[in-house]
């Protein structure tokens, strides 16, 4: 019988989305589309008046703009016409001259239109710096503002708004998780054997009774359990194969990552990583089946690295949070099919990552590298608020970070041919009782892991499941992940926000760094092979730019293997003795209204196939 009485329908409105929140984000926005088109040459600004302008047939848009290191370009908001301040009609305007494909267009409305509410979202209700400096590591991840250097940062391309408000860090909401039993024939586990019993109660784990030895257990994201599982699944979900189950009873919160989430009734249980098919910053946010199969054993041989390394051990201290267990669920029919995109290669599993807090000292405080370039709603900048509690000169302070974060990144560099893709999510600072930066954690081995391509004997004797997923590339491309993932991923906004708000000139910032490297390869002149195998002081070095790949690359078409990062031209190393870091590229170049299009790769000498080549240097979710 029908319902004679339907509920209302109750409309969700995002919170705080007013027409002044909504301007201020906006005028932000288009300043950073600005700077970031202008950095990768979408566009080319030209001298007028006091400013720049970028003239297009329809609309000319005239600000006023600082030159940086690594040939960055940083808009002032204050100086954008109030008649042409918005990102979407700016794309508008745009289209044309650079090229843009009708779907890509349309879609990325939609990315930068989510991006807006969030970003509204994220001003509403933004602390003080002295009370971001207050939060815990946890409670900080819900009030960054994402990648600064991807423009629609925030697109989530599958939730709704109502998914936005219930998932999305900045919506701040712990959630219970639910679970899934799957039957080994589809399941497969890997890592640490005692996982299930300290993550799990003894009553949940034998819900399953006298069957519970042929299934394995994980934890799925709802969405991903309506929007994939059960269309995807369906055939197994009716023979039995994968059981649904309720949840653990633990909250948990989303990371800035969104897929990965911390367990705040049980601080001292795993952070969870799970797939989650939206696409959001250049990537559909799922977790590879041979990649999430082989992350316990890289852990294990990255650990094995630094334990064996009195430098890495005993003086940087460093903490490698590993991802210690995983499961994966290969679907039996895509598995078959090589030719399907890659996000149906992705779609069921989790990662176990060790928790940060179990390796906190007594007063030790933890932040993302990331949290470093946030503003508090009073205008002062974070870092400027840690450095007055650290009682520090700000040049001190700034070479305490330097020490702290760039030597064992140097060193698995240097000494053993390994990168990690350092960027503001997957490196975290621990700070002293005062403040003061200590020492580096770093996270994500499996996706952001690389090694040389190069006969290193410290490379020699892999494990096999290490040696059969981790990518090998050239010595240029793997200085990329330091210069990007780092350089110019983060230090390139935290250089003037450092001149801004502490007035260290941007030139003795970057002098800083060269100081620290070369400071680093005195104390192991053994290594002096190495430093010039790996050069991180060349003239000039590729820019890799991510929001050309969207744009003109790649698109929003599906393929089989995750996107690369697109490579056009080259900019000046603020590193190399004779550059001038406030003198990248500031000389005025020529307007273009055509798009240059070139690879989405850059040349390397590597042997691995084309399949198994990285997504992005700097992948921020």
């Amino acid at each position: 019988m029908l319902q004679q009485h339907p509920a209302e329908p109750e409309l969700h409105l995002p919170a705080q989305l007013t027409t002044e929140h909504w301007r201020r984000a906006r005028r932000a926005l288009l300043a950073k589309m600005l700077g970031e088109f202008a950095y990768e040459e979408l566009i080319e600004p030209v001298p007028a008046g006091d400013g720049w302008v970028v003239e297009f047939p329809d609309a000319g848009y005239r600000f006023r703009a600082e030159r940086g290191a690594y040939g960055s370009w940083r808009v002032a908001e204050d100086s954008l016409d109030a008649e042409l301040d918005d990102p979407l009609r700016f794309l508008q305007h745009a289209r044309g001259p650079l090229g843009l494909s009708g779907d890509t267009v349309g879609h990325l409305v939609r990315e930068l239109t989510a991006t807006l509410i969030a970003d509204a979202h994220l001003r509403a209700t933004a602390p003080t710096a002295a009370e971001l400096a207050d939060l815990d590591h946890v409670a900080l991840e819900g009030r960054q503002t994402g990648h600064p250097w991807i423009v629609p940062n925030k697109g989530r391309l599958g939730f709704s708004a109502r998914d936005a408000a219930a998932w999305a860090p900045e919506a701040r909401v712990p959630q219970r998780l639910p679970w899934i039993a799957v039957h080994r024939r589809l399941a497969e586990f890997r890592g640490d054997p005692g996982l299930y019993e300290r993550e799990l109660d003894a009553d949940f784990r034998d819900r399953l009774g006298d069957r519970a030895d042929d299934y394995l257990l994980l934890p799925v994201h709802p969405w991903q359990w309506d929007e994939t599982v059960v269309p995807l699944f369906a055939p197994w979900i009716a023979s039995g194969e994968i059981v649904p189950l309720p949840s653990d009873g633990d909250l948990r919160l989303p990371q800035q990552s969104i897929r990965s989430f911390f367990n705040l009734s049980r601080p001292d249980r795993c952070t969870v990583k799970l797939p989650l098919s939206i696409l959001n910053t250049l990537v559909w946010r799922g977790l590879p089946v041979e990649r999430t199969l082989a992350a316990p054993a890289v852990t294990a041989w990255i650990h094995g690295l630094r334990d064996a390394d009195p430098f890495l051990r005993d003086e940087c201290r460093v903490v490698l949070l590993g991802e210690i267990a995983s499961v994966t669920v290969d679907h039996p029919v895509y598995r078959e099919l090589p030719e399907a995109p890659y996000q149906y290669k992705e779609l069921l599993g989790a990662i176990w990552r060790e928790p940060l807090g179990r390796y906190l000292a007594d007063g030790e405080r933890a932040r993302t590298l990331a949290a470093l370039l946030q503003t508090g709603s009073d205008g002062r900048a974070l870092v400027a608020e840690l450095v007055a509690r650290s009682g520090l000169a700000p040049r001190d302070w700034l070479g305490r970070l330097f020490a702290a974060m760039l030597p064992p990144l140097l060193h698995f560099l240097y000494r053993y041919g390994t990168v990690f893709s350092p960027h503001g999510e997957n490196a975290i600072v621990l700070f002293d009782e005062h403040d003061v930066p200590t020492r580096l954690a770093v996270k994500d081995f499996v996706d952001d892991v690389n090694i040389s391509d190069q006969p290193l004997p410290e490379l020699a004797d892999l494990p096999g499941p290490v040696a059969e997923v981790l990518l090998r590339e050239d010595p240029d491309f793997l200085c990329q992940f330091i210069h990007s993932g780092l350089f110019i991923g983060v230090y390139r906004y935290l250089a003037p926000l450092v001149e801004a708000q502490l007035g260290v000139p941007e030139e003795e910032f970057w002098a800083l760094v060269r100081e620290e490297i070369l400071a680093h390869q005195r104390r192991f002149p053994e290594l002096a092979e190495r430093f010039e195998l790996f050069d991180l002081f060349t003239p000039r070095i590729a820019r890799l730019c991510l929001n050309r790949n969207r744009l003109l690359l790649d698109g929003y078409r599906d393929r089989p293997q995750r996107p690369h990062a697109a490579v056009h031209g080259s900019v000046a190393n603020p590193l190399h003795a004779s550059t001038d870091p406030t003198r990248a590229s500031t000389e005025p170049t020529r307007a273009s209204a055509e798009p240059r299009h070139e690879s989405a790769e850059p040349p390397r000498r590597s042997a691995v196939p084309p399949t198994r080549r990285r997504g992005t240097v700097t992948p921020a979710p």
